[in-house]
């Protein structure tokens, strides 16, 4: 019996490898012979699990979709029981997401790539908005007077974190961000009596 590790499947190799690689050089900048070569995959395979490269980015958004949304769940849930302290949570775990996330948003950086009315940027817009509709459900748990106004400043808050990170300002950002975002909870949410 072997003991060598069982390698991934070749779509798993594929989506891995495009996650590194349109993050890192941008989704335009990489073309689907180095994704080919870089995944070690046969063109036929590659063609057989995505027909289109188009379809290997919309794959790629929706993975990144999914560890975004996990990342700001856990540190809510992280943050206890008080939706107060969930939402302010949230920048917590962003701090430590901008020291990672050298490269800025993934979602921001392939939305500045495609046209709107384009299914990346469809994704990308659908992806903002729903986690926006997320920390709004926060929000209102928490009992901020106006939610929708909330979710949307503390949602804003979090991008523009991502974007300064793009830029080398990942700490100063963070920090500011996480100083913001306490100030817009506490005034969005009257403390329990």
């Amino acid at each position: 019996m072997s003991t060598a590790p069982k390698r991934p499947p070749a779509r798993d190799r594929i989506l891995d490898t495009a996650c590194e690689l349109f993050y890192t050089h941008g989704i335009h900048a990489v073309g689907v012979d180095r994704l080919i070569a870089e995944s070690g995959v046969a063109k036929a395979t590659l063609y057989k699990q995505f027909p289109s490269k188009d379809d290997v980015v919309a794959a790629y958004l929706r993975r990144m979709d999914d560890r975004w949304r996990r990342l700001l769940r856990s540190a809510a849930l992280a943050a206890g029981d008080d939706p107060r302290e969930q939402l302010f949570g949230l920048f917590v775990a962003l701090e430590r997401a901008a020291r990672d996330a050298t490269l800025g948003c993934a979602f921001i950086n392939a939305a500045a790539e495609y046209a709107p009315g384009s299914t990346p940027h469809t994704i990308t817009a659908d992806h903002k908005r729903s986690v926006r509709e997320w920390v709004r459900g926060l929000a209102a748990e928490a009992g901020a007077t106006d939610p929708g106004t909330l979710a949307f400043q503390l949602t804003v808050l979090i991008d523009g974190t991502l974007a300064a990170t793009h830029v080398g300002q990942a700490d100063e950002a963070a920090a500011a961000a996480k100083r913001a975002a306490r100030a817009l909870i506490d005034a969005a949410c009257p403390a329990p009596a």
